[in-house]
């Protein structure tokens, strides 16, 4: 719900209900809730203004005082002002002070960022009195509307520029990485259409929209992505890999994963940014609970044995193992990884990188591995019989081992690692301790508010009667200027399984997941779900990003 309803619900305009049903209303009618709020006469527009600029802490100025002829001119695409309902009124201390109904519009917030030359601040204004103002000004034609409605500014350059100018391409990518930089994006899609340049971001796991650019720079802009990736510009039939390295205005670099696909209508290229500093954070920002935390300390502690990181693609395996590595990177221990590529660059750590075209693959360089002197080995996935077996061996025979698996939850490894032909007594006396996890979006701290559920909803959601008490709310997202639909960053979930005594007898006479899982919890170690449902009593995170998660 938007930060709107519930400001003009707690100023006790309208009851939640009616404000329920507006919002409704606007979503059908793709119009703002602004708009609807006024055309309904639930609230008169200088009621709102005045309600919004007290909840936001934001100046309100009277439209109705203002002379047209004293405003600024050209410190803003007029497209951009029509697109998002906004009046640029001056500058003040190198700032733009600028006129919208809604201060918590985080699209035009976002937009301002990008393209504005200055640092902005709103000021609330009369929603009827702005329509007015707006509807009297000169409407763009279709062009500038359409880049208006782009988030990354092409510097007003023209078509033809775009077209014959290295120089304008070149600009382009560098704002677009930086910008992806800025967002925290993981991955940026550059897909061509048959009559669109479409750029996507994803950012906390949610893919979104960032730019529309000529359709005609497709060429360039991919033939500049593969020449700094060091692809064959030539080669377009086939998918290709590359890397590189991006300088950041501040001076710092980023490097970055280039993948790209033929498809029906140009190469579709996706870069991947790959921040080490996420590494750096340590165990306690990347969400592991006190007694999880113990528990893998104890498990990275021992001299040998295999510890795995399992979940799906994405989930922050390679981060957490990464952390682990951070914790016992020392000059006095050996630590050698092989991954398929090395997304996280790091001194003091000896790294390698697959190459099957000649003949490098996990196993063969796990296998010259234990020729190295190693006391930590790292390897990124274990894919097949022979890497599991030699892993097995290497965890056996003195050596630390780490490693991830695609499985749904940790007690299910055990059975995965059955089925890829690893004998039961090898995972038993191996295996020390798997841990299975998944992301969730944080809850953004500025808008978040109390959820309305049922006693009944959160028992069918997992928590326990002793969970219901007053100590505790959830909370839900609403969304604004300060972050993406009412989330902001991501954190894990995880579950930490200890291979006690009583869980290797389970393995060893060929047990299931279901009885290991029953074990673990007698154990005291928390399902997936209900370690997401501790982020949700501490106001953490909602329920629902939770339930997409996890499965019970």
């Amino acid at each position: 719900m938007p930060a709107v309803i519930h400001a003009v619900v707690a100023a006790g305009h309208i009851p939640w209900d009616q404000a329920q049903a507006l919002w409704q209303q606007a979503q059908a009618k793709n119009t703002s809730v602004i708009a609807a709020l006024i055309d309904s006469g639930a609230v008169t527009a200088n009621a709102l203004a005045q309600t919004l600029a007290k909840a936001f802490a934001t100046p309100f100025f009277d439209l109705g005082t203002l002379d047209r002829s004293t405003l600024p001119q050209g410190l803003l695409d007029e497209s951009i002002c029509l697109h998002h309902q906004l009046i640029v009124l001056g500058k003040k201390n190198k700032r733009l002070r600028i006129a919208t109904a809604d201060p918590s519009n985080k699209e035009a917030a976002e937009a301002l960022k990008r393209l504005a030359p200055l640092d902005f601040e709103w000021v609330v204004v009369e929603f009827d009195r702005l329509r007015q103002w707006l509807a009297s000004k000169p409407v763009p034609d279709n062009a500038a509307t359409a880049s208006a409605r782009n988030t990354l500014n092409f510097e007003s350059l023209s078509e033809q520029a775009l077209a014959t100018q290295d120089t304008p391409v070149v600009h382009f990518l560098e704002k677009l990485l930086d910008h992806a930089v800025q967002l925290r994006a993981s991955d940026v899609h550059l897909e061509p259409y048959e009559k669109s340049l479409r750029v996507r971001f994803r950012v906390d796991g949610v893919l979104r929209e960032v730019a529309t650019p000529p359709l005609h720079i497709k060429e360039n802009l991919a033939s500049r992505i593969k020449v700094l990736a060091r692809i064959d510009i030539a080669e377009k039939r086939i998918p290709q890999d590359g890397a590189m390295k991006f300088s950041l205005p501040n001076g710092s670099a980023i490097d970055c994963r280039v993948n790209s696909l033929p498809t029906l209508f140009g190469e579709k290229i996706v870069i991947r940014i790959l921040n080490s500093n996420h590494v750096r954070m340590g165990m306690d920002a990347l969400g592991y609970e006190d007694d999880d935390k113990a528990r893998l300390l104890a498990a990275i502690g021992r001299p040998f044995g295999m510890i795995l990181a399992t979940g799906p693609t994405g989930s922050g395996k390679t981060v957490s193992l990464y952390a682990c590595l951070d914790r016992l990177n020392q000059a006095s221990v050996n630590i050698i990884t092989v991954e398929n590529p090395s997304e996280i660059h790091f001194s003091g750590i000896n790294q390698v990188n697959v190459n099957e075209k000649a003949g490098l693959t996990f196993a063969t360089a796990l296998r010259s591995f234990l020729r190295q002197d190693p006391d930590i080995i790292m390897v990124g996935e274990i894919r097949d019989v022979e890497t599991a077996d030699i892993a097995v061996k290497a965890a056996l025979t003195g050596h630390l081992l780490l490693s991830t698996l695609h499985t749904n939850d940790a007690p299910s490894t055990v059975t995965r690692l059955r089925h890829m032909g690893v004998a039961s007594f090898h995972i038993a006396s191996s295996v020390t301790l798997i841990t299975a996890q998944r992301l969730v979006r944080r809850l953004c701290e500025h808008c978040k508010v109390p959820a309305r559920i049922s006693p009944k909803s959160l028992r069918e959601t997992g928590f326990l009667d002793s969970d219901l008490d007053s100590s505790w709310q959830p909370y839900q997202a609403v969304g604004c200027a300060q972050c993406h639909k009412g989330y902001t960053g991501r954190m894990g979930i995880f579950q930490v399984m200890p291979i006690s005594e009583a869980i290797q007898q389970i393995i060893l006479r060929d047990g299931s997941a279901i009885e290991i899982a029953h074990q673990a919890q007698q154990e005291g170690v928390r399902s997936l779900r209900r370690a997401g449902l501790l982020k949700v009593k501490r106001g953490l995170t909602s329920i629902e990003e939770v339930l997409a998660v996890t499965n019970e």
